[in-house]
């Protein structure tokens, strides 16, 4: 792939391996292993694997390499190791660099399953964990010890939206010899530039946006050679959470689009938010493109002057004006992803959160009357007009 290609560009061409027959797809090699000519030729491959030489699946496979390459060189990391879900990305890539007696620092406001890791699973095997909010970098400076090893945020949180500042957070840390690993999903690979801006790690739930299309789960994992190849691949191949090759080949194709899709999603969000802000329904309305926004100029920064393609909205009325709106509207789907081609609204009080305890909810921001609205590809005249009628059936 050529340094000198846009992202669109590598979006579509990067990491191309072709066979034999020339084709014009990629080709996806459907093989749990590999045939060596020779015992010996056996032998040199597990001894050391070269550039273009697989194992087992587990570890390695042609249409998940093409993958790897190709996200990499949109996310401009130096390499990346896909995974079987965002999920396994999440929590490879902590219980990789971490063991019993390390401390980390982490943003407070997570997807509900990523706190489970952190809260639960670390703390189970010895990692002491403290949480801030993550918009304060007094409360970062204060938290980072001398024995942190790890921070870790979203950089823009599921599901209140709020804005880490990636920059500051990752000098915090390194002054103090701490790696940072940030959960990139609603930035996108499009609109942020993560490792430029300071992460050691980076890792997207490929369901979302980089699928985006509700075909398949997937995870990556980015970050520089020696971190993938020497602290993650080894844990990630001996653990098991490899991709699938027929997912790999799904994601290579929503790559080609993604920078299509996700710049219509971000459109469309600007324009619903615009459009139901000061609504008689609203107790507020969260998006990182509008002025009233707490973070907006850092997101304005941070993000290239996109607001992204998430809006969260309030409801007065609480859970039941929320299921009343939820209920009314007509494009609109109600499910628990993001990031679709299609528009999708969660009410995470009692979904993707709904294991939090009241108190928890509360200090996130998460009310009984706040819905998470994923903006999709279709007419932005048409959602508008979908919300707007909704929010008015819920008065």
């Amino acid at each position: 792939m050529s340094e000198s290609w846009k992202s669109r560009t590598a979006a579509v061409h990067g990491g191309i391996r072709r066979s034999q027959y020339g084709e014009m797809s990629e080709a996806i090699f459907l093989t749990q292993g590999f045939v060596y000519e020779t015992a010996e030729a056996a032998e040199a491959r597990f001894i050391e694997l070269g550039e273009d030489e697989f194992i087992y699946a587990r570890y390695g496979n042609p249409t998940v390499r093409m993958f790897e390459e190709r996200i990499a060189g949109l996310e401009g990391a130096e390499d990346a190791f896909a995974t079987a879900s965002g999920m396994a990305a999440v929590s490879g890539a902590l219980t990789a660099l971490l063991k019993a007696g390390d401390h980390v620092v982490s943003a407070r406001a997570l997807f509900g399953s990523c706190l489970y890791i952190l809260e639960e699973v670390l703390g189970r095997y010895g990692v002491e964990v403290t949480f801030v909010d993550g918009t304060d970098l007094d409360q970062w400076r204060a938290a980072i010890r001398p024995d942190t090893r790890l921070v870790f945020f979203e950089s823009v949180s599921n599901p209140t939206l709020e804005v880490t500042d990636l920059r500051a957070v990752a000098d915090l840390a390194h002054a103090a010899g701490a790696l940072v690993v940030v959960d990139n999903v609603f930035a996108t690979p499009v609109f942020s530039d993560a490792i430029g801006q300071g992460a050691d790690l980076v890792v997207y739930s490929a369901t979302k946006h980089i699928d985006g299309q509700g075909r398949t789960l997937g995870g990556v994992i980015l970050g520089s050679k020696e971190l993938i190849r020497k602290r993650i691949e080894p844990y990630m191949k001996h653990t098991g959470a490899a991709m699938s090759p027929f997912t790999a080949w799904v994601l290579l194709k929503g790559l080609e689009t993604l920078d299509l899709r996700v710049r219509a999603q971000a459109a469309n969000a600007a324009a619903v938010a615009g459009a139901v802000e000061g609504h008689p329904a609203l107790a507020r309305v969260l998006y990182p493109g509008l002025d009233s926004h707490p973070q907006h100029d850092l997101a304005m920064a941070q993000m290239g002057g996109s607001g992204g393609t998430m809006v969260a909205i309030d409801l007065k009325g609480g859970q039941e004006a929320a299921f009343r709106f939820l209920n009314a509207l007509k494009i609109a789907l109600i499910s628990n992803n993001l990031g679709d081609a299609k528009t999708i609204v969660t009410h995470p009080a009692t979904t993707t959160h709904q294991r939090l305890s009241d108190e928890q909810k509360a200090t996130l921001g998460i009310t009984p009357g706040l819905v998470r609205v994923s903006l999709g590809i279709e007419d932005g005249e048409d959602l508008v007009a979908d919300l707007l009628q909704a929010l008015d059936a819920a008065v």
